[in-house]
């Protein structure tokens, strides 16, 4: 008995020691809560370790951030205080009276905050095996009840389950925006989003807005610009638009293999695949890859064909470079014209089909989607300015029109349909309707 009650004493007073010197170790290891705050030498863990947050630092600057709890090197996925650095190794990650998490300086001046309007309950802050940061109520798991999450703030990183794009309610566009440098965390000159103004794509814009690369429109099932989206088999993705939001996501079939999405400070989009067996980050795909990838490369009319040479092609039987002098020397900029044989005559006029493109640029393109591919041509037929139309969505047979009345720009032709593109049709003269189309 004796020796028991020895054993016990010992044991009340290790628990009591690491009470009063490991106070962390008292509370969940993913949550932050009001009376538990992250300090620079602690970090949270996701309940299935698969993310990890906590401080970093890079040329004697201090970031909170979040990285894959596993992987070495440390591959960060999120920044909160990208642009607000702390420069000392003293600063700590709170919730503050109104609910709010907060980061604080040495000197307890806040450097960067979740700042939202609060409900007047309790509020704790739990990072997630997905990789989100989540500000909720203490007693509430319910996503749709979140206060604030990182997800709705991505840095230069897309994960799995993060949107991109536009929530209608709350206001919030999710854009992916480079590093300044690799080192560099604050905000850089390139940004990787959801085109707001016209049909559903993707666009990597520089600093002035101007478009470097676009993935082509979404047509249910792929982006026409993106090879391979067909056959990957890893992978499911999702764009969609309707009354509460307009968003493109992604989802791993396999919750134990990652990816991740990149926006770099290079102006390259990445999608990295994490490879177990080499411990890895292999390049799954990567854009602008080549001279075809570049917005607008072949000009109005014109389409790119890494097959062929020169690369830049001019659209149908009817059309002729517009400058045929830089065009000899592969500078294809200037576009196609329509030939003078080849004069339109509205009440005449055809359609050729181009097999596996990547459709035009189409911000300003007039979707229709209630009709089909047949009814599409024949809106077509009858509006004279009418260039060009396809299917807006490929699924099920085809449904749903796409309408170009401009110039038709950043087109590329692709070897097969599994590999990228989709069925374009280009308006010609009657003259050119039994000319040659291209298979």
């Amino acid at each position: 008995m004796k020796t028991l009650n020895r054993h016990g004493t010992a044991f009340i007073f290790i628990f009591i020691f690491y009470l009063i010197f490991y106070p962390f170790l008292s509370v969940a290891i993913d949550t932050i809560t009001p009376t538990q705050p992250l300090t620079m030498n602690q970090t949270l863990v996701s309940n299935g370790q698969v993310f990890e947050l906590g401080f970093f630092n890079t040329s004697n600057n201090f970031y909170i951030g979040i990285w894959y709890n596993q992987i070495q090197p440390r591959t960060i996925v999120w920044v909160a205080n990208r642009d607000t650095p702390i420069n000392s190794s003293t600063g700590k990650l709170t919730i503050i009276d109104n609910g709010n998490l907060m980061l604080v300086d040495k000197a307890d001046t806040a450097v960067w905050s979740s700042n939202q309007s609060t409900p007047m309950v309790k509020t704790v802050a739990q990072l997630l095996d997905n990789g989100n940061f989540v500000l909720r109520p203490e007693n509430d798991e319910n996503p749709e009840n979140y206060i604030w999450q990182s997800f709705d703030y991505p840095t230069d990183t897309q994960l799995p389950g993060m949107k991109l794009g536009w929530d209608r309610k709350s206001g919030i566009n999710r854009v992916l925006r480079s590093w300044k440098t690799n080192e560099d965390p604050a905000t850089g000159d390139y940004s990787y989003q959801v085109n707001m103004i016209g049909f559903r794509e993707l666009l990597l814009l520089n600093n002035d807005g101007k478009i470097i690369w676009r993935t082509g429109p979404w047509n249910g099932r792929k982006f026409s610009g993106v090879p391979g989206m067909k056959t990957v088999s890893i992978m499911q993705f999702e764009f969609e638009e309707n009354s509460e939001e307009i968003i493109y996501s992604f989802e791993m079939l396999n919750a134990s293999l990652y990816s991740r999405v990149v926006m770099n400070s290079s102006g390259i989009a990445q999608r990295f695949v994490w490879a177990e067996t080499t411990k890895t980050w292999n390049v799954f795909w990567s854009f602008p890859d080549d001279y075809c990838d570049k917005f607008g490369e072949c000009g109005s009319f014109g389409f790119c064909d890494a097959n062929t040479a020169p690369m830049c092609n001019c659209m149908t039987p009817g059309f002729e470079p517009k400058n045929k002098q830089a065009w000899d020397f592969r500078d294809g900029s200037d576009g196609c014209v329509r030939n003078r044989s080849s004069k339109l005559d509205c009440g005449s006029d055809g359609f050729l089909p181009l097999k596996n493109m990547k459709l035009p640029e189409s911000s300003k393109a007039f979707v229709d989607q209630t009709k089909n591919l047949s009814e599409c041509g024949e809106i077509c037929k009858k509006k004279c300015s009418c260039a060009a139309y396809a299917n807006m969505d490929v699924t099920e047979g085809g449904s749903g029109c796409l309408i170009w009345e401009m110039d038709l720009v950043d087109m590329r032709r692709y070897a097969d349909s599994e590999i990228g593109g989709q069925d374009f049709y280009v308006r010609v003269a009657a003259s050119n309707l039994g000319m040659f189309q291209f298979s």
